[in-house]
């Protein structure tokens, strides 16, 4: 039980992440994305350069974002374990 609700917990904090840096990008490669910043001189000249750090760019993202998921799933999980031995010792 409480290990679905973590994950739900989780689950709709990268989904809120997710969908708020989704309207800033443009096409992947094609230079800057709408936010106003820019691509850099790669991104800008577009073609397979800028597709390809695109890519990498979003792979990079990707990674990080899975090691702040393991992290916060390991920092539940101890938060759980804890009030567990303090809901026993309070028996």
């Amino acid at each position: 039980m409480a290990g679905s609700l973590l994950w739900a917990g989780i689950r709709n904090v990268l989904l809120m992440q997710m969908r708020g840096l989704s309207d800033q990008l443009g096409e992947f490669g094609k230079g800057a994305g709408e936010g106003g910043g820019r691509g850099g001189s790669i991104r800008e000249a577009g073609g397979a350069f800028g597709k390809h750090q695109a890519a990498e760019k979003g792979r990079y993202f990707r990674q990080k974002e899975q090691e702040q998921i393991a992290s916060l799933r390991k920092h539940y999980e101890e938060e759980i374990h804890h009030y567990k031995l303090e809901i026993e010792r309070l028996q």
